[in-house]
């Protein structure tokens, strides 16, 4: 039996072609090996939706780059139940069930977090895209899936196009749960910040921009990553959203924004399969190990 799994997908288990985007996995996978091994802990990789994976031979199966599985929510759902039931989740199934839907964020507005304003929107709709907008006093919008990963159909909408972006709109609404958002022109000078946390307690952070021309911010699309040096307000709000989940995360990543007068906004919280930046930090690789361990 193993102490830990850590689990991937199949596109990253072994791959035979490495670019810079799956090198910087895999780099990540051995940084946290390495640290789960230096403490003594016997680790195995596997990949989420390998039918003939023994879940019960495994201690803990820490979930880390499931990165397909928004395109097979209910296939992954399935899989956090019944794993859930043959060994212990990281994190926990209720928090991984509540964290795939971003309804979460208004949850936790309702804790005191400042969140990007957040319209849900479902197909049961019948205002139109143009009234939603209209209603909520936004000019110029982010459209994405309530369960989404990597900026996956993500679309930043001006006034000028909210008629036009109609139809659109009604077919993504047929897919899935949509959001809308205003979206924060801050975010092209500033970019976004990713605080990650072991146990509610932050370890280090970096900060992400947009490539010229391009609003989004994930390396898939041409965004960069850089130095971040998180201040104490930061921090105390990156720690009080791990603080308002209903258990505390063992691990996960607090993503923030700042308006044009500098005040601070919950984007995101990941704690399903966050991308953690160890190699920015590898004693951040140790800090999660120590966790770990102490789970066991």
């Amino acid at each position: 039996m193993f102490d830990v799994t850590l689990v991937t997908c199949k596109k990253y288990f072994a791959p035979s072609l490495i670019d810079k985007y799956i090198s910087n996995i895999l780099i990540e996978e051995e940084l946290l090996k390495n640290a789960l091994e230096k403490i003594n802990l016997t680790v195995d990789i596997a990949y989420w939706d390998d039918q003939n994976y023994d879940w019960s031979n495994t201690k803990i199966a820490l979930i880390r780059t499931t990165w397909d599985y928004y395109q097979k929510l209910d296939k992954f759902i399935d899989w956090i139940e019944g794993v859930s039931k043959q060994t212990k989740l990281i994190n926990d199934k209720n928090l991984l069930l509540w964290n795939l839907n971003k309804k979460y964020l208004l949850d936790l507005e309702k804790k005191g977090i400042n969140i990007v304003p957040t319209r849900m929107v479902t197909h049961k709709e019948t205002d139109s895209f143009s009234e939603i907008c209209a209603e909520s006093g936004w000019n110029e919008v982010i459209v994405k899936p309530a369960v989404s990963a990597a900026a996956f159909n993500t679309f930043r909408i001006k006034f000028s196009e909210f008629q036009n972006f109609e139809s659109k709109f009604q077919k993504l609404l047929s897919e899935s749960e949509m959001i809308i958002q205003p979206f924060f022109s801050s975010i092209l000078k500033k970019g976004e910040a990713s605080l990650m946390a072991v146990n509610g307690k932050f370890t280090h952070g970096i900060l992400k921009r947009a490539k010229q021309g391009d609003f989004r911010v994930q390396d898939d699309f041409g965004g960069t990553v850089h130095q971040f040096s998180a201040n104490k307000n930061e921090i105390f709000f990156a720690e009080n959203v791990f603080k308002c989940c209903d258990e505390m995360p063992i691990y996960g990543r607090v993503d923030i924004m700042w308006n044009n007068s500098n005040d601070l906004f919950l984007s995101e919280l990941e704690i399903v399969e966050p991308e953690i930046w160890s190699r920015k930090f590898p004693k951040n690789a140790d800090y999660l190990a120590e966790a770990i361990k102490k789970v066991l």
